[in-house]
């Protein structure tokens, strides 16, 4: 199954000049969402993970189901006021605008391995921004799978210049 065949492409959204990759379509698709679903487990086999984390919110959709298979804690990054407790807060620039994402102090433990999921990978500013939040609790980021990688705008390079390992499973061009 072409994954790549279920996603569709909005151009000019969320403002002109961006071209969306929409996963809404692959995941109402049984068979192409277990399909993701089969894809990133596997691929995350090669880790050593203690918990599983996700970016809010479309990253929720593709790790709740990973962390189920996995029988691994789900720890949710959320958007800034959203998270009830005290919370490590990162501020991070995105490809058109800037955002801050928090996580719960006590959701990574000293030491753990994480593993984190998201829809996609741009400029790669919240996924940086999501490791700043492991690495604020003293643990350490396992690896990164994205869905959708849209290599031309760099981010997955600059995590991986950075030491970090990356996965993905369809490569789109961001333009």
């Amino acid at each position: 199954m072409n994954l790549k065949d279920y996603i569709r492409s909005i151009p000019d959204y969320p403002k002109k000049g961006i071209l969306f990759r929409d996963i809404t379509t692959l995941i109402k698709d049984e068979k192409a969402f277990a399909e993701s679903i089969d894809q990133i487990v596997e691929r995350s086999k090669k880790f050593k993970i203690d918990k599983i984390a996700a970016i809010e919110s479309r990253g929720f959709v593709f790790a709740s189901a990973v962390s189920y298979l996995l029988k691994k804690p789900f720890i949710m990054f959320r958007k800034k006021n959203k998270l009830p407790s005290d919370t490590h807060s990162v501020d991070f620039e995105l490809e058109y605008g800037t955002a801050t994402i928090e996580v719960h102090k006590d959701s990574i433990d000293k030491d753990d391995s994480v593993l984190i999921i998201d829809d996609l990978i741009a400029t790669g500013g919240t996924a940086e921004a999501a490791a700043k939040l492991v690495e604020m609790s003293n643990a350490k980021v396992a690896a990164f799978v994205f869905a959708i990688n849209l290599f031309d705008l760099g981010g997955s390079d600059n995590l991986v210049k950075k030491g970090y390992k990356i996965e993905n499973l369809i490569n789109f061009p961001g333009h």
